[in-house]
């Protein structure tokens, strides 16, 4: 779900024709030939004209965005979000965690200075459920029930596992009457998908 532009890559003399999707950590490039680079290789980004151009540790890579576009994705690649902004989080906010996340992220949440309980309550604005199995995802429909309004739910679960599956998270948010609208990467390990209670439920 990140950005994505149809455009040319140079990569030394050659220019491929193809689409280009920014992602939190990478850009994958689908065309002529695939290339993935890896945003913690770029060592400086720059805007030529139309031509967002990136030095990395294995060369230079150029992609013609247009003007607008290339300075946006320059700032993205220089100036990427934090795990809390990515994750709608905000100073005040009021938090409910059900399951046992890392601690580096409760660490996170202080720094924020917002509101943490285990329960979800009537204000409740963001819920995030840590589901290990697919089994845990069982205690989904009550916490949908729970939600109200505009809250958010992020279900955090491992990536790579047979035992918990993207389309297993997916399937049991929309069981429930959730709409899903949103995935980032919660850590190295864990995976976030965001539901929402759809507007016509609300």
């Amino acid at each position: 779900m990140g950005s994505e532009a149809k455009c040319k890559a140079r990569v030394g003399k050659r220019v491929l024709e193809g689409k280009a999707l920014l992602e939190t950590k990478e850009i994958i490039f689908r065309g002529d030939t695939r290339l993935k680079l890896l945003l913690s290789t770029v060592k400086s980004a720059k805007v030529a004209g139309d031509w967002l151009q990136l030095q990395t540790s294995e060369g230079r890579i150029e992609f013609e965005l247009g003007t607008a576009t290339a300075e946006k994705w320059a700032k993205k690649i220089l100036n990427p979000k934090s795990r809390l902004e990515k994750l709608g989080i905000k100073e005040g906010l009021q938090i409910a965690v059900v399951g046992r996340l890392d601690g580096e992220f409760a660490r996170e949440l202080e720094t924020e200075q917002v509101e943490v309980g285990e329960k979800i309550a009537k204000d409740t604005e963001i819920v995030f459920f840590a589901a290990e199995t697919k089994t845990e995802l069982g205690l989904l429909p009550k916490i949908a029930k729970q939600i109200k309004g505009a809250a958010a739910l992020w279900i955090v679960y491992p990536k790579g596992l047979k035992t918990i599956t993207e389309s297993d998270v997916l399937a049991a948010g929309r069981a429930t009457g959730l709409k899903d609208v949103k995935v980032v990467g919660f850590s190295p390990t864990h995976t976030a998908l965001k539901f929402v209670v759809s507007i016509a439920n609300r």
